[in-house]
């Protein structure tokens, strides 16, 4: 077989994910307001995709690379199928909105409406809006001889103007930024009906106001998409923040990898903003507005309980129950067993924050060290390190300014840690730190004991309220040993380092987990129980695929639950017959990664941070630990009898690569969804 038979395209299974997701905009028995946050979600995804991944296959064409990658598909190739999928996912979009999800509003008195729309009052409310709020602050830049084009900034959006000098009568072209900290939806009545308009068609039917004396032709709506990778070199960089910093400048001036207009556009004035801007055919997107549907967020921010999921709430966790609020409560019981968190299900407040603030506020904790990858904007966990360092005790911060997209936002941390005496350090090397680990170092009478978590998710207490995550909370000493090796080998020089219950990237994990792959096809041939299950989020390794397939061919059952890209082909004969790959999405983002290996009998559970990818395998610093204690792995066991089962919803991957949705029975019956079945097992555990 070729590679092309093998494998899958890792772009084009990104691209099968989201559209994943769109069907779950699509999908009429999830509540109205969800399919809007689905259908914001999926725009914003392609925003994403576009940005770094097809940024990144367009340098290659610039450099006029033709060798075939792992799929075997050349670049040129790889983009004219990109192009075609993309065309289809918008397409499919386009329908989306305005054939189902916005009639569907329209009947639920929340209705999108155009200026003509829009009765003699609304359109008083709407002048005397934007003559108060938005005029204001809006440039016009015209393009003639005096004036160049203006430079386009990625992901705006914009307003194309076509005028005419009555005088001369000449055309010219102009354009006009719609401001992105504006409301993107304006009310213009709530009498009864929410009647809402888009900003950028406030400022067509404003337009003459900017250009007086002119008139105004034609106005069309563009967004522009550009290059956001940033390209930083570590072993020149004698201030690696600065130099984050430097890179974050340049980023606003990558070159454009996608141009999205109105449908509405004159042929001849499409052709100029392409040439002005320098963007190929194939990276040109037309259709029916509105353009930029991550703006939909704010109608599913809407207060309509009736057209969302039912409430629900982070649930005390279980094994935290006898907290009585004191600071050094929860070391008290972690100190008595390990505490094994599930979230959102269960609370991150209440567990990994509470045991961060209780570490910065407690006298007799004398260390706290702590990875932050991404976090929240008024983080807590940020404010526990800060007033635990006033405080006098020894804290180190491992954070990771290279986190894509909060670059940003992890400077600024860096520099507010900095000022407050926290030790900042960023990592090791070439290698992003992406373990979640914090390790708090503890006074009990005349010894010193070390209490630890380790997670799959992010120290972030907002998306720990959507995205699905474990964490183990341990006072175990060998942990405890492991996770400060760790630390040390970040913050110092410790190559050498050797872990007992921690599997860490980029030494062990790739051949520890290899190496319990073989053993379960030797477990297998010597008739001892083999089989394998893994939920994460992607799998794009060749190495690992590879020896599924081999493992597959041995006779071993393999299990595979993955979120998002997935290059293995399921269920080919003579290859992976006897591999099952099925995806999970919905209410809640499937975050957390587990490997369950049959192991002759005595089963293995590991969580952690790394999913199976080159990155994750070879470029980052990884944590994943062995869980032990009987119950949580029968929890974890739990979980995946339920992702796997034939009664909940789910993508299966077919012999093609395709993916094929479930959400009926054998008998027609419609299945409850995961997430679902999750909220009211968590319920059950507490009663």
């Amino acid at each position: 077989m070729n590679s092309r038979e093998m494998l899958i395209d890792r772009e084009l299974s990104w691209l099968d994910f989201n559209s994943r997701v769109l069907e779950l905009a699509e999908d009429e028995s999830i509540p109205l307001l969800e399919r809007c946050r689905f259908l914001a979600i999926f725009s914003s995804n392609l925003d994403d995709f576009y940005m770094i991944r097809v940024a990144t296959l367009k340098r290659k064409l610039d450099l006029n690379v033709t060798s075939e990658n792992t799929a075997g598909l050349t670049p040129q190739e790889l983009m004219r199928e990109i192009s075609i999928k993309t065309g289809e996912l918008i397409a499919r979009q386009t329908n989306c909105f305005h054939n189902s999800i916005a009639p569907a509003l329209s009947g639920n008195k929340i209705e999108f409406v155009k200026w003509n729309d829009l009765n003699p009052t609304e359109k008083q409310l709407i002048s005397n809006s934007f003559q108060n709020n938005i005029f204001p602050v809006l440039t016009p830049l015209a393009v003639d001889p005096s004036h160049p084009f203006p430079y386009i900034s990625g992901l705006s959006l914009n307003l194309a103007v076509v005028v005419r000098n009555p005088e001369s009568n000449s055309e010219y072209f102009a354009r006009v930024k719609v401001p992105s900290n504006l409301q993107r939806f304006h009310l213009a009545s709530n009498d009864g009906r929410r009647r809402y308009i888009a900003l950028e068609d406030i400022l067509s039917a404003h337009i003459n106001d900017l250009f007086p004396g002119m008139e105004i032709v034609a106005t069309y709506p563009f967004r522009l998409t550009r290059n956001a990778d940033l390209e930083l070199e570590e072993e020149d960089s004698e201030d690696l923040l600065a130099s984050m910093e430097q890179e974050l400048l340049r980023r606003k001036f990558g070159p454009p990898v996608r141009l999205e207009v109105d449908a509405t556009i004159d042929n001849d004035w499409l052709q100029i903003l392409t040439d002005e801007i320098g963007i190929e055919k194939e990276e040109i997107f037309q259709y029916r507005g509105p353009l930029d549907l991550t703006g939909l967020n704010q109608i599913a921010d809407l207060d309509y309980h009736d057209l969302k999921y039912p409430s629900f709430r982070s649930q005390m966790p279980l094994e935290l129950h006898e907290l009585d609020g004191s600071d050094e409560e929860i070391f008290n019981c972690v100190r008595d067993h390990e505490v094994l968190l599930h979230h959102p299900y269960e609370s991150f407040t209440t567990s990994v924050v509470k045991f961060l603030e209780g570490a910065a506020q407690d006298p007799h904790v004398l260390a706290i060290k702590q990875t932050l990858y991404r976090t929240s904007g008024d983080s807590p966990i940020v404010q526990a390190l800060i007033e635990a360092a006033e405080a006098g005790k020894q804290v180190l911060a491992v954070i990771e300014i290279r986190a894509r997209f909060d670059e940003q936002a992890n400077v600024r941390w860096a520099r507010k840690l900095e000022d407050a005496g926290v030790h900042v350090v960023y990592g090791l090397l070439g290698l992003k730190t992406h373990a979640k680990l914090s390790l708090v170092v503890r006074q009990e009478g005349s010894a010193i004991k070390r209490y630890v978590h380790v997670g799959t998710g992010n120290y972030n207490p907002k998306t720990a309220r959507q995205y699905e995550d474990f964490g183990l909370m341990s006072s175990d000493p060998t942990l405890g040993e492991d996770v400060n090796r760790l630390f040390n080998q970040l913050s110092g020089f410790a190559p050498q380092t050797t872990f007992h219950r921690l599997l860490v990237a980029p030494r062990t994990i790739r051949q520890g987990l290899l190496d319990k792959v073989q053993q379960e096809i030797y477990n297998h041939e010597t008739g001892k129980p083999a089989y394998i299950q893994i939920k994460l989020n992607s799998l794009l390794d060749e190495e690992f695929i590879n020896l599924f397939y081999k493992a597959s061919q041995a006779g071993v059952k393999i299990d595979l639950i993955v979120r998002g890209i997935c290059a293995l082909r399921a269920g080919i004969p003579g290859l992976s017959e006897n591999i099952r790959v099925r995806s999970i999405l919905g209410r809640f983002l499937e975050h957390s990664r587990i490997f369950h290996f049959a192991n002759g009998g005595d089963d293995e559970y590991w969580i952690g941070s790394a999913d199976l990818m080159h990155r994750n395998l070879d470029r980052r610093v990884e944590a994943m630990v062995r869980i032990e204690q009987k119950d949580h792995k029968q929890m974890m066991q739990k979980i995946l009898d339920l992702q796997l089962s034939d009664q909940t919803p789910c993508w299966q991957m077919q012999s093609d690569g395709s993916w094929f949705r479930v959400t009926k029975d054998s008998e027609g019956k419609e299945l409850v969804d995961f997430h679902t079945q999750m909220i009211n097992w968590h319920k059950s555990r507490e009663s």
